[in-house]
Parts: structure tokens; sequence; C-alpha cells
């Protein structure tokens, strides 16, 4: 059985300035969460500080969908009445939306694209750690597809088909390519390399609450 293993300390310092807002109607709030704060409170008492209690501090409509670790940057939508949330949850539950991730990996990959389809579950004496289990673990697919691969790391383009917790991080790490900053499942060079996680929301396309019609909303990639 796997042991408990060390996980590198972090200082939580949150990122100060505005939150920059990519989308307002009645019924969604679109932003771009910024690396390195959360996306909801955390246990301890100086983790307080997230995202949701920003929005929430300027609009008091505002509801949690979904969540991006605090490490990664990019777009997130929030509703802003419980009908909308209902409706946008239940795309994600269905998988009825697309997501896509840009990511900066170490070393090349052998091929200009693939698909990772390993099943996830919790790695338990390593919380919040997750682990690849084909016994016991969740269906969990990501597609990827290169696309720069100069230099001794390559950018990445990531397809989630799935929505598990870590999943790109671990799913990168399992192929042998573990995302550049990645101080849960890089190694000491990969958690090196890189002063936060390469890993950013890009896009997000999903039909809107009322209507039905599709939107796709998309945020700078932060990194080259």
């Amino acid at each position: 059985m796997q042991g408990a293993v060390t996980i590198e300390p972090l200082v939580y310092a949150p990122p100060d300035g505005p939150i920059t807002i990519l989308h307002q109607d009645d019924d969604l709030l679109v932003v771009e969460k910024p690396a390195g704060l959360l996306s909801v409170p955390g246990k301890a008492a100086d983790h307080r500080d997230c995202l949701v209690a920003r929005l929430q501090g300027q609009d008091p409509a505002v509801l949690l969908v979904h969540r991006l670790d605090m490490d990664t940057s990019g777009v997130m939508v929030f509703a802003r009445n419980p009908a909308a949330q209902r409706h946008l949850g239940l795309q994600f539950e269905r998988r009825h939306l697309r997501k896509q991730y840009v990511c900066r990996v170490h070393g090349r990959p052998a091929q200009a694209s693939g698909t990772v389809d390993a099943p996830l579950i919790a790695d338990w004496p390593n919380r919040p750690l997750q682990k690849v289990c084909s016994d016991t673990g969740k269906p969990a697919r990501t597609e990827w597809s290169v696309e720069d691969a100069g230099g001794a790391c390559s950018r990445l383009r990531l397809h989630p088909l799935t929505g598990r917790s870590h999943q790109l991080r671990v799913h990168m790490a399992h192929i042998g390519h573990a995302i550049c900053g990645d101080r849960f499942y890089g190694d000491a060079h990969v958690r090196g390399c890189s002063p936060r996680l390469m890993l950013h929301a890009a896009q997000l396309d999903l039909r809107h609450p009322t209507g039905g019609a599709w939107h796709s909303f998309e945020s700078a990639v932060p990194f080259t």
C-alpha cells in the first residue's frame, strides 16, 4: 500500500487586484480566475479569501456552479439566480458543455495528439491528491494535442471529456509529461521550472440558461 508522501508546502498569498469580468447578464457572470486564489473558502481561517466570496461581496446574487484548482487560472462561470444555477449545474453534470485548457508540460510527447483514458480515485493517505486506479477509479478521459514542442517543455491543448478532481494534472503526469510548476504531481525539476502551475482554462462553451443558445467564453493564456 502506498504510504503518505511529502507535498511541497505553499504559503497562501492570494493575488490582489480586481477580478476581470468577461461577461455578465441576468443569468450569468463569467470571470477570469487568477492563479493562486481559491474558488471557494478553505478550512483554515487564513484561507477564507476566495473568488466566490469576492464576487458575492460585490453582487450577493452570485451562486457557485463549478470550481477550478487554486493553482489554475482561467474562465469560470457563476449563476446569478437559482434557476440559472440549476441549468448550468446540469450541463456540468451531464457533460453537455465543452472545456478547453492550455498547459505547458515537461518534455516532448512522442505523438502530436492522443487520449488519456485512466480512471481516477482519491489517494486517501495523501489527500487532496488523486491517483490512477483501474480497479476502483471513476472513468476519466482527456484528449490532448501539441501546440508547440520547442525547447525542454511543450505547450498542449487539453479537452477533458470528464470532470474529475485534478484530472488534467494526474493524466499529464500519468503519461510522463507532468504540468510545469505542479507541486502535487511533478518531481523536483517539474516543480522548480515555473513559479506557478502552467495550466489555464482557456475556453468554456455552454448553453445559455435562457433560450439555450450556445455561448463561447475565452480567456487569454497568461504564459507562452
